[in-house]
């Protein structure tokens, strides 16, 4: 009787875990962290460079369970040197993993026609990888712990991993460190694992120089990476755009990148021009003054998106106006255009009017809960190149507007090109009348983006303004009736309303842009 109890005494679930099996639990939790880390930044990069975000997060998220689905299938053929197993498949994965941004910003810059493939095949690589790393963990643990608390404990430490990453990567880790940091970080940490497995494992490991070897070599490699993050960012973005870079943050909405060339300044966001100097005004000029002189006296005035500042810029230059609320989800974009003072110069430091309030936020949420009409609305969003911009060019949004547009007045809505994206443009004008408003096309030539499109919606008809600001480069109250005109290779086609249960603009866009 007396050897039953001290056998119960010394089994495994009698007993506190020991410091082997605390430092495998908490190497479960590092590990479920970086293995969702290569996760996201793979999904997240996929989506700046490549558009259509749910797409993008829908086929890296599929493949990577997938891979490690496949990776847990292959460890069963792992039988022996487990420890040793662990330790290099830490290594591979912290050497994979963590360079992985870095080789997608090179491949997207000088092998753009390899970046899809490169993309999915380092997401199999990580993916399998990770997906042996739980079980060989398991199968450690095994020997000192029973298996009902073996896999309630891994799968406890595993999904608290998973959870403090998913928060810290949109609020801290992107916007502090970017996408190549953050890669690289992880890595060195999925590294730091393998280092500390090997002084678990010291007495069990064969030829213990060659993985200390290994460690110290992978953990330098990483760190040297680190220091040099800037530099590889800094040299993929410069072979990219035509000119150098000058400005590049990551913010939690987008990848804003600032070049100087030749012709000025230009703006980039997920690496799609924004704006180029040389030629804005031309763009700005056609997108704010046919609704702004049109209306006479707007007294009060939204810009929707635009944290350049520059259709406040234009705004301003009516003496009527008394107040313009800018809003603009991302506070990185107000903040670079308010407080730089080359880019400040560009929107004639308008976001330091005192007439300007501006207001960080989402526009659908902005025009759902608030309650103030304007004048004229301006609505100056990227084009929907993906779900999160597509829902602001539905149905819903621009019902939302209706609302907050005073009887007598003109929103404008930039709308793509009528030339390369014929079909895109026309949806968006059969969704602004699906609602009521009335809608009134048209069109300008802007250089560095070619023919592009604008839609005035308004509750009266529109009316051609007899006059308009002085201080105008591109447009006469004589050249404003041909904007107005469609040829025939721009005229109206068939299209149907885009609707937030569907959002068919998105895909409509991606396949008339993706043939250019």
């Amino acid at each position: 009787m007396a050897d039953s109890s001290a056998s119960i005494a010394a089994s495994p679930a009698s007993r506190k875990p020991g410091p082997m099996e605390v430092a495998l639990l908490a190497s479960v939790f590092v590990i479920a962290a970086c293995g969702l880390i290569y996760e996201l930044v793979a999904a997240s990069l996929s989506s700046y460079l490549l558009g259509d975000s749910v797409l993008q997060f829908s086929t890296v998220i599929g493949t990577y369970l997938f891979a490690m689905g496949v990776g847990s299938w292959l460890s069963r053929f792992l039988d022996r040197q487990l420890p040793a197993h662990f330790l290099r498949i830490e290594l591979l994965v912290a050497c994979v993993g963590g360079l992985m941004p870095v080789a997608l910003y090179l491949a997207h810059a000088w092998l753009p026609g390899a970046f899809r493939m490169l993309l999915y095949g380092l997401v199999l690589v990580v993916g399998t990888l990770v997906g042996l790393e739980i079980p060989l963990v398991m199968r450690i643990l095994r020997r000192h712990v029973q298996l009902k608390d073996l896999v309630s404990q891994v799968l406890t430490f595993d999904y608290l991993g998973a959870l403090a990453v998913s928060i810290a990567f949109p609020l801290l880790l992107v916007p502090q460190l970017g996408m190549i940091r953050t890669g690289l970080l992880f890595g060195w940490m999925n590294a730091a694992v393998a280092l500390w497995a090997l002084w678990l494992f010291r007495h069990e490991l064969r030829r213990l120089a060659a993985h200390v070897a290994a460690c110290v070599l992978t953990l330098l490699m990483l760190g040297a990476g680190l220091v040099f993050a800037d530099r590889v960012s800094s040299l993929a973005e410069d072979h990219l755009y035509q000119d150098p870079v000058v400005f590049a943050a990551s913010s939690p909405y987008q990848r804003i990148v600032v070049t100087r060339g030749r012709g000025g300044h230009r703006l980039y966001l997920n690496g799609n021009l924004q704006f180029a100097e040389r030629d804005e005004y031309r763009y700005h000029e056609a997108l704010v003054h046919p609704a702004m002189a049109a209306h006479g006296a707007p007294k009060r005035v939204a810009v929707l998106g635009g944290g350049d500042g520059m259709a406040v810029r234009e705004v301003l230059k009516y003496p009527s106006v008394q107040n313009v609320t800018l809003v603009e989800l991302d506070p990185n974009m107000t903040q670079l255009f308010s407080a730089h003072e080359t880019l400040a110069a560009l929107n004639g430091h308008s976001l330091s009017s005192p007439k300007v309030k501006i207001v960080n936020t989402d526009a659908f949420r902005w025009l759902q809960e608030g309650e103030d009409t304007f004048d004229v609305i301006v609505v100056d969003f990227p084009d929907p190149t993906n779900f999160a911009i597509g829902k602001l060019y539905t149905n819903s949004f621009y019902g939302l507007l209706d609302k907050r547009l005073a009887a007598s007045g003109y929103a404008v809505v930039q709308t793509t090109s009528p030339l390369v994206a014929r079909k895109s443009f026309w949806t968006v004008v059969e969704t602004i009348e699906s609602t009521g408003l009335r809608a009134t096309p048209y069109h300008a030539h802007v250089p560095s983006f070619g023919e592009w499109g604008f839609v005035l919606a308004s509750h009266r008809p529109w009316r051609m303004p007899d006059a308009l600001p002085n201080g105008m480069r591109f447009l006469s109250p004589e050249g404003l009736p041909q904007m107005f005109e469609f040829p025939l290779d721009m005229s109206r086609v068939p299209a149907a309303v885009n609707r937030l249960s569907n959002q068919a603009l998105v895909s409509t866009y991606e396949q008339e842009w993706g043939r250019q």
